[in-house]
């Protein structure tokens, strides 16, 4: 048994015109075995739905939940909320291949594993910049960023423009105390 076996669908047994649902939970479990360091824990709830159609079979997915990711700014975690849908078209070939939207299955298996796909889709969730709501940073680490940052501030300029984000988050931080 392989560590990702269930999240195998196995499509030639589908009849033409059948929809058939599976429903996973990608928790902590999951994404320890995925290996990967963009994401370690984490909650999402995933909602396969399969209809074939002559040939082609169109998996839906429906992710809901959240990751944990480390803030950029001061390197706590933070929840990430996960709402996504795709759409992915599966067809049987000879040998595996994707194609954008398409995926081409060997049809002596008969079965795509999913498991990649999910992660993939959750991936494609964390934007470029994750940082903590305004005031939600760990406040000892903003405040050594920013004495730091004050001490290199005339050794680059572009540090300026993040210099006023701590700015403004400290601001936000006094105003709330």
């Amino acid at each position: 048994m392989t560590k990702f076996e269930q999240y195998n669908i196995v499509l030639k047994d589908l009849a033409a015109g059948t929809v058939s649902t599976f429903e996973y939970t990608l928790d902590d479990v999951f994404f320890k075995k995925i290996d990967s360091p963009e994401v370690q824990r984490g909650n999402v709830k995933a909602t396969v739905t399969v209809r074939k159609k002559n040939d082609t079979f169109e998996l839906s997915f429906n992710l809901g939940g959240y990751i944990l990711i480390p803030c950029d700014r001061c390197l706590d975690d933070m929840e990430l909320p996960i709402d996504y849908q795709e759409k992915l078209l599966v067809k049987m070939g000879e040998k595996f291949s994707e194609d954008g939207e398409t995926v081409i299955i060997p049809e002596l298996e008969g079965a795509i594993n999913i498991a990649w796909f999910l992660y993939e889709f959750i991936i494609l969730n964390i934007p470029i910049k994750h940082v903590h709501q305004p005031g939600q940073c760990n406040k000892a680490m903003i405040s050594k960023l920013k004495k730091h940052m004050a001490r290199s501030r005339s050794e680059e300029d572009d540090d300026e423009n993040a210099l006023l984000d701590l700015d403004d988050e400290l601001d936000l931080e006094s105003v709330e105390e």
